[in-house]
């Protein structure tokens, strides 16, 4: 009994560091050390630890009380059976639900209203798998049982219904990948605005369609003028 206190106390200890280290190392705002402890993500992440081990030896009703008060004062709800590696980074957090089997790998970043959500009442696997060092930016959705690859980006809004390739940015409702290239994504890469638009790009390209056929119409009007000109002249004749 000695021994499980002390390995339980040790592992807060070290949880508590690595939670602590991942907010200073990626969140700009932090003035001050102590400011760490005032935040969600570091207060629900030492919960969601707690809860997790209870879940699973069992103790499955306890193991959802912790979980469901550290979501009522944090905003963010994670099921104690998920699995979550090191260095997960929630900024802000309010809204972001993380299901039952959702699985989140190492140095992962969600922003606020993110969902790792399932499709119904099936059993089993039923929620995203994220691999390591991706990004899900504010309000995305990802609904279902499938895999994020490694290094990607789920741009804000997104809805993401099917599996993602390593390396991808994915943008839009449903969710499609605009980009694809093998540079991995550096840890401290927090950039989640200037990511590509497709909408946006298809309206230029169609912009500049446009102005190609206006201006061939008036190169034409110039043209049937000129004939006009010269037909009369000739009749004239």
């Amino acid at each position: 009994m000695i021994l499980e206190r002390k390995g339980d106390t040790m592992g807060f200890i070290q949880h508590f560091r690595e939670e602590f280290k991942v907010i200073t190392e990626r969140d700009p705002a932090i003035k001050t050390p102590w400011e760490v402890l005032l935040y969600p993500s570091f207060k629900v992440m030492l919960k969601y630890r707690r809860a997790h081990k209870l879940y699973q030896k069992g103790h499955y009703f306890l193991a959802r009380w912790i979980s469901q008060r550290a979501a009522h004062k944090t905003g963010i709800e994670i099921h104690p059976g998920a699995t979550i590696g090191k260095g997960l980074f929630i900024d802000h957090g309010s809204g972001v639900i993380i299901g039952e089997t959702s699985i989140i790998g190492d140095n992962v970043t969600l922003y606020q209203g993110v969902t790792l959500g399932g499709t119904g009442k099936e059993t089993g696997k039923r929620h995203p798998t994220l691999e390591d060092n991706v990004m899900v930016s504010a309000g995305a959705k990802l609904i279902g049982s499938f895999t994020v690859g490694e290094n990607s980006k789920i741009g804000a809004g997104s809805v993401v219904l099917s599996e993602v390739p390593p390396n991808c940015t994915v943008v839009g409702v449903p969710g499609h990948i605009v980009k694809r290239d093998n540079v991995r994504i550096p840890r401290n890469d927090m950039d989640h605005v200037h990511l590509p638009d497709p909408v946006w790009e298809d309206i230029k390209i169609l912009q500049d369609e446009n102005n190609r056929l206006r201006s061939r119409i008036l190169e034409m009007e110039r043209e049937l003028r000129h004939c006009e000109k010269n037909c009369r002249q000739t009749e004239k004749k």
